[in-house]
C-alpha cells in the first residue's frame, strides 16, 4: 500500500507541476500543413498520404471506410489554444474520399 501511495504522489506532483509551471498540454503531432493543398480526391492514394505527412496519429473507421487524423493540439491555461487537424477517408481502393483540415493559427 505504501508503495501505491508513493506512485500516487508522485504522479500528483508531476501534473501539478506541469500545470503550474508550463500551464500548458500538448497531444498529437505536427505535421506538414502546407502539403494539404496538394491532396486531389480521388487521385491520391495512402502511398501518396504517407509520403507528404508521414504515418497518421490516429487510425479509425466511419461507417466501414478508413480514416487517418493527423493533428496537432496545444491547450493552454492562459493564452490562446492552437490546434491543426486534418482527416482523410479513404475509398476501398485506398484513394482520397474525402478530406477536412482545420487549425486555430496561421
Amino acid at each position: 500500500m505504501k508503495s501505491f501511495s508513493k506512485k500516487l504522489a508522485l504522479i500528483t506532483s508531476f501534473v501539478v507541476g506541469i500545470s503550474v509551471f508550463d500551464g500548458c498540454a500538448r497531444v498529437g503531432n505536427d505535421f506538414n500543413a502546407s502539403h494539404v493543398y496538394q491532396i486531389k480526391i480521388g487521385q491520391t492514394t495512402k502511398n501518396d498520404i504517407l509520403g507528404m505527412f508521414g504515418s497518421p496519429w490516429r487510425v479509425g473507421l466511419e461507417n466501414g471506410v478508413t480514416m487517418w487524423t493527423y493533428g496537432k493540439y496545444t491547450y493552454r491555461a492562459i493564452g490562446e489554444t492552437d490546434t491543426k487537424d486534418l482527416v482523410i477517408k479513404f475509398t476501398n481502393d485506398d484513394r482520397v474520399k474525402s478530406y477536412t483540415f482545420n487549425q486555430t493559427t496561421d
